[in-house]
Parts: structure tokens; C-alpha cells; sequence
């Protein structure tokens, strides 16, 4: 029962995205409300939760040559979305679309606005056309619309919640998920795993070839050398720098990121290559890394104040030290010195420089397995710091879903103030 619900966790957790996931679940909805409008809009407004503002605002929305923000991913969501695509909504999207969506916002039928509300992630897109009006409203998770109105006659109500109610998480806890690691068949998360491989490799590659955002993954190889350390940092950087500015490739994300995604994996991979590990080897360090990262981040929130590259790096620090040849003690003792370092990196919203927070999280998770595998850990009482992982983890958990609120409003504060 725990491995089928595990597995479960990973088919909804490791799902491919194309480009940054607030702004696509910002265009997913306003897709679903020109679905049941059956014409262009004379007008969009969209509410967003502060959090959804602040990881909107300020990266390049896929497919429209250099778009940025809330109003581009309604407008382009709205000319030539197609919602059953679901995170890869956008890949549909051509030249006359982009023509529509240009004029929409040149005529600026769009108004954002901030929606009180208590989620994180939380959305309601209104679209009129002459005399008809539709509702979408999306809460909790990217694809989870929980409601949809067309004037005023409710089409769709979800009362029970959205798609993250229907995951048991239950199961998640460090002793499952290495008993799970250990154990798991791979052919039953083997396409879950290749596809992470394929995709997040191709856009890391495609961020060191081409010139995107700040240029962290190229500038790291170009001044510190390819040495496996570097290279780990250089393509999760690299791979963010390519996704955050308008780059057309997929990401398989995890906890509803691509960032995370990247993080969690490709320093994994990276290492994977160096030790020529086995190909089974590399499957289960990255059912590890992911588990580990989904296990902090469901409880955490999908979106908060805390920078979501911390957690997927301590993922992925656990994976090289398994690739290592770590034991679980070495594993949980890498975590606790990836989280010990850099838990206090703030998330800010989505933009270039997400690219350096991960490089710098990926930093701290290598040299957090190379202590913990010379017999270094962080001691309980240095900070924050328990007498286990899991007091650890808990502590660190705390930190950022309730530490980190009054921060959270003040980031978006500084953010939104010209």
C-alpha cells in the first residue's frame, strides 16, 4: 500500500511544465475561461494571491518571443491557450495567436489586481465578451480550478477540494521513502525517472549553448572549470537561466516547480556521470532526491517565503551521497548540513536570479555530502539544528510555513513598491 502510494506521489509531483509554473497556471485558467466564453475577450481580469504576483511579475512567459508578466500569460492563455494540455498550455500557441495576444495587450483590456485571500496560490481569472461573462478560479495547485461560472450559472465545483486532496502524503516520512528507495521495483517508476533525465538535461544544455538571463551556468564553467563540483552547480543554474528567460523546452518539476525540478536532479545526474555509476544506481538516487524534496515541500506550501532550491538541494545532496556509496546515516547527515547552511535563502519571486540561488543551494548540498561523508555533521543546538533528522527537518518546516509569514508580506511589499 505505502509503495503504491508513493509512486503515486511521484506520477503527480513529476509532471512535465513548459516555463516558469505561476505565470502557466495563470494562462491554463484564462485558457479554460476562453474555452467556455467561445470567443476573444473584450476583457481579463485576473486576482492573484501576493505569492502568485511575486513569481509572475518578472519572467518570460514560453512561446511569445520575450513576454513577460501577468497580463502577457493571460493574454497569451486567452488567444491561443489549450487548457487540456494542462502545464504545457502554451505549446500550442502560434504566430497568429501571438498577433491576438499583442493587440489585447496594446488595447490593455487586461487588469491585475491583488485577491484577498489566504492561499498561496490562489487565482481567479473574469473574461467577458459582449453580454457574457466567465469565472475560473484555480486554488492550492497550478491545474486545480476549483470553480468555473459562466454568467453566474455555476458549469463546475470542485467541494472537496482540488487535485493536492487527492494525494495521500500521508505515507511520507524518512523511513519509508529509503525502504522505498531500496526496494521499489524501477520498471514501475522507470518512464517517471527517464523523462526527468531527458527533459531537464536538454534545457540545462540548451542554457550553457545559448545566452539566457545572467548567464549563471556558463559564467560558473567559464571561471571556476568543469571540475565535477562546478559542473553540478553550473547545469541546475544553467537550466533555470534558459527556463526563466522564455526558453521552449520542458522541465519534469517537482512540488509544482521547475526550479525544483532542476535542482533536485541534474546535480545528481552530473555526479552520476563522473562515478559512471549504473543506470539502476542513478534511477534510485533520484527517487531518492526527489521524495526527500517533495517530503519538505508538500508540508512547507508550494509557494512561501522560503526559496524552494534549499529544499530540492538537500534532495539532491542526498542523492550524490548515495551515488557515493553513503549509508542512510551519511544521507540524513547531508541533508541536515545542506539545511543547517542555507535555510535562510529567501524566495523573492521568479526571475534570472533564481538561477544563482540554486547554484548556491547546490553548493551547500556538495559540501554538505563531502563533510558528511569525512564524519562531519552539524551537532544539536548548533542553530537550528535537533537531535535527529526528523526534528531537524520539522524545525526547518516550521521555519518557513510559519517563521517566514511577516517576510513573506514584507518581500512583496519591496517588490511591488516603484
Amino acid at each position: 500500500m505505502t509503495e503504491d502510494q508513493l509512486i503515486h506521489i511521484m506520477e503527480t509531483e513529476l509532471v512535465k511544465a513548459l516555463g516558469c509554473t505561476e505565470p502557466i497556471a495563470i494562462a491554463y485558467a484564462s485558457a479554460t475561461a476562453r474555452k467556455y466564453l467561445g470567443a476573444i475577450p473584450e476583457k481579463i481580469t485576473v486576482s492573484c494571491s501576493g505569492n502568485m504576483i511575486k513569481n509572475a511579475k518578472a519572467v518570460v512567459v514560453p512561446m511569445t518571443g520575450g513576454m513577460k508578466g501577468i497580463e502577457a500569460a493571460a493574454a497569451v492563455g486567452a488567444a491561443g491557450g489549450d487548457p487540456d494540455k494542462g502545464l504545457e498550455v502554451l505549446t500550442s500557441v502560434r504566430e497568429p495567436d501571438l498577433q491576438i495576444a499583442n493587440r489585447l495587450l496594446e488595447e490593455k483590456i487586461c487588469r491585475v489586481e491583488l485577491l484577498d485571500t489566504s492561499e498561496k496560490l490562489h487565482l481567479i481569472v473574469i473574461m467577458t465578451q459582449g453580454l457574457n461573462e466567465v469565472k475560473v478560479e484555480l486554488k492550492k495547485t497550478h491545474l486545480g480550478i476549483t470553480g468555473i461560472e459562466k454568467n453566474k450559472q455555476v458549469l463546475f465545483e470542485e467541494k472537496e477540494g482540488g487535485e493536492e486532496e487527492q494525494v495521500d502524503y500521508s505515507c511520507l516520512n524518512m523511513d519509508s521513502i529509503f525502504e522505498f528507495t531500496e526496494q521499489v521495483d524501477l520498471k514501475k517508476v522507470r518512464r517517471l525517472i527517464a523523462e526527468q533525465i531527458e527533459c531537464n538535461t536538454n534545457i540545462a544544455q540548451a542554457g550553457l549553448s545559448s545566452n539566457y538571463g545572467a548567464e549563471i551556468g556558463k559564467t560558473l564553467l567559464s571561471v571556476y572549470g568543469d571540475d565535477v563540483k562546478i559542473r553540478a552547480k553550473a547545469v541546475a543554474a544553467a537550466g533555470s537561466d534558459a527556463r526563466m528567460n522564455g526558453c521552449e523546452l520542458p522541465v519534469v518539476i517537482n512540488s509544482g516547480s521547475g526550479n525544483q525540478g532542476m535542482t533536485v536532479s541534474l546535480p545528481v545526474i552530473e555526479y552520476a556521470k563522473t562515478l559512471r555509476s549504473k543506470e539502476d544506481e542513478l534511477y534510485r538516487a533520484l527517487v531518492l532526491s526527489n521524495l526527500i524534496a517533495i517530503y519538505q515541500k508538500y508540508r512547507m506550501g508550494r509557494l512561501s517565503a522560503y526559496c524552494g532550491a534549499v529544499s530540492a538541494a538537500a534532495g539532491a545532496g542526498a542523492g550524490i551521497t548515495y551515488l557515493m556509496g553513503g549509508q542512510r546515516e551519511q544521507i540524513e547527515n547531508t541533508i541536515i548540513n545542506t539545511l543547517a547552511n542555507t535555510s535562510g535563502i529567501v524566495c523573492d519571486g521568479a526571475s534570472a536570479s533564481c538561477a544563482a540561488k540554486i547554484a548556491s543551494s547546490v553548493d551547500a548540498a556538495i559540501m554538505g555530502s563531502y563533510l558528511s561523508m569525512n564524519g562531519h555533521v552539524f551537532l544539536p543546538g548548533d542553530g537550528i539544528v535537533k537531535e535527529d533528522i526528523q526534528k531537524t527537518v520539522d524545525g526547518v518546516i516550521t521555519l518557513a510555513r510559519e517563521g517566514m509569514k511577516e517576510t513573506d508580506e514584507v518581500i512583496l511589499n519591496i517588490m511591488v513598491q516603484s
